[in-house]
């Protein structure tokens, strides 16, 4: 038996996987198998698994003879009844399946990948890891709609919240680069990638986040419109546009792409640097949204200790740190120019020695976080 966790991120079209050692945190082999279904590509889900496992034995990992400690599963959904890392059983395949009327794009190819590894790897522990678990225990205030209560309790609506593994990871870090106890740091994570979200965690446990029933609440997205006035879909609705070209409006045509034609942040600031007038507005409407949920947090846990930058906008975009907190002095809050500008790649810290208030850079590590949850979930099961 290896000490060593498969973890495996299945989309509709890609298959990422990380060989990981839980405790060192070291990764021994990583990568991304895109276009499955496409002519000259792996036909499916199934065939993506062979190839990474090829790609695995040619680093020099047999994981038919490893003997693997767990292969973990990021789920995006959990519903209401999954909140912690879940071993999976034909009955757990049967609840992700159905949860997938709440998440459309990300459930059905997370069981795809599921179910193709179990037949793959059959006699190993698989582990779900759900997105949303983090997040379950919200206050309620924060978890409900103001709507018929009867209504979303029969369809199951509530504010779930998404990316909690990398907030939960993220989070954790943060006590740690700040030499404090968790249990007084007051922390607001931005997790700014394609996908964004925003949250506020008190004491190590969230009190609020900004993706709710769906990961198109909250911020401006590379593809997605984050909040919108709901009367705006009636409207659409009225004048003829169905279900679907409101999904693919909301999900693939809005955002920095629906604004400005493009969702890659870089290709976005090279056009504002350009002067290009709808990615100068693309970027400011993103800014806004941010800035007003950064001080909605504030408020919410009565001052923040530290705000954290991190996913692939958070953690490479200078410009997106300096402007998210620009003029904020007056609350303790400030970005050192230098060390923002630094090329570092570690965990940081961003703010001026003895600032009141500590602004950080931690980069993100989400397969990290799904193999030590699968190695305590597989550690706790009978041989």
């Amino acid at each position: 038996m290896s000490d060593l966790v498969l973890v495996l991120n299945s989309g509709s079209s890609s298959l990422k996987y990380q060989l990981v050692q839980p405790e060192s945190g070291e990764s021994r082999v990583a990568g991304l198998i895109g276009r499955i279904g496409e002519p000259e590509y792996p036909a499916d889900h199934e065939a993506a698994l062979v190839a990474a496992f090829e790609a695995i034995a040619a680093a020099g990992y047999d994981l038919a003879a490893l003997g693997l400690r767990a292969v973990g599963h990021r789920v995006v959904h959990g519903g209401d009844q999954f909140y912690r890392p879940t071993l999976v059983t034909d009955e757990v395949e049967r609840e992700i399946e159905r949860l997938a009327e709440l998440a459309p794009l990300h459930n059905p190819a997370n069981l795809r990948g599921i179910r193709s590894a179990r037949a793959l790897l059959p006699g190993v522990p698989h582990v779900a890891v759900f997105d949303t678990a983090f997040f379950h225990g919200l206050p309620a205030a924060a978890r409900t709609y103001a709507i018929d209560p009867a209504v979303a309790a029969r369809y199951g609506i509530r504010r779930y919240g998404f990316h909690g593994t990398s907030h939960e990871y993220v989070a954790g870090q943060v006590p740690q680069l700040l030499d404090r106890d968790p249990a007084t740091v007051n922390q607001i994570v931005l997790h700014l990638g394609n996908g964004a979200s925003a949250s506020a965690i008190a004491g190590g446990r969230p009190i609020d986040t900004s993706m709710g029933f769906t990961p198109l609440e909250g911020l401006v997205m590379g593809t997605r419109s984050g909040d919108l006035d709901p009367g705006i879909l009636l409207h659409l609705d009225r004048a003829g546009m169905t279900a679907a070209d409101l999904d693919a409006l909301l999900n693939q045509h809005s955002g920095l792409r629906g604004m400005a034609g493009a969702n890659d942040f870089r290709e976005l600031s090279a056009m504002v640097e350009a002067g290009d007038s709808a990615a100068q507005l693309a970027y400011a409407v993103y800014l806004h949204r941010l800035r007003r949920y950064i001080g909605a947090y504030l408020i919410e846990l009565g001052g923040a200790d530290a705000i954290t930058f991190t996913a692939g906008v958070g953690e490479n975009s200078v410009a997106v740190r300096a402007d998210a907190l620009a003029g904020l002095d007056r609350f303790g809050i400030a970005v050192d120019p230098e060390r923002n500008a630094a090329p570092a790649r570690s965990a940081r810290v961003i703010s001026p020695a003895g600032a009141p208030v500590a602004v950080l850079v931690v980069p993100t590590d989400e397969e990290l976080a799904i193999a030590r949850a699968a190695a305590e979930v597989a550690t706790g099961q009978p041989d």
